[in-house]
């Protein structure tokens, strides 16, 4: 009867370890992947702000070229009507 017994609680005990382990193994997944979502959401974020960062500085330059050559053409036109009251 003893022997019974004890088999009885060796039974619920290796039950409620392996439960143990079960539900510390469900916890760190969670985790591990939460950290992975949140890695990855940054660096979703530092892409789209490189990426936007990229744009913009590419039509600042189309921006500052546009006006360039408007202000060459200004200053072409100037020295034009100098020359052309000159003589």
């Amino acid at each position: 009867m003893e022997n019974h017994v004890l088999l009885q609680v060796l039974i619920a005990a290796i039950g409620l370890v392996s439960g143990l382990i079960g539900a510390y193994v469900s916890l760190q997944n969670r985790a591990l992947l939460a950290e992975v979502r949140r890695e990855l959401a940054e660096l979703e974020n530092r892409i789209i702000t490189r990426i936007n960062g990229t744009y913009v500085r590419a039509g600042e330059c189309h921006l500052r070229e546009e006006n360039m050559h408007a202000r060459l053409e200004a200053l072409v036109e100037e020295i034009r009507n100098r020359n052309a009251a000159g003589l």
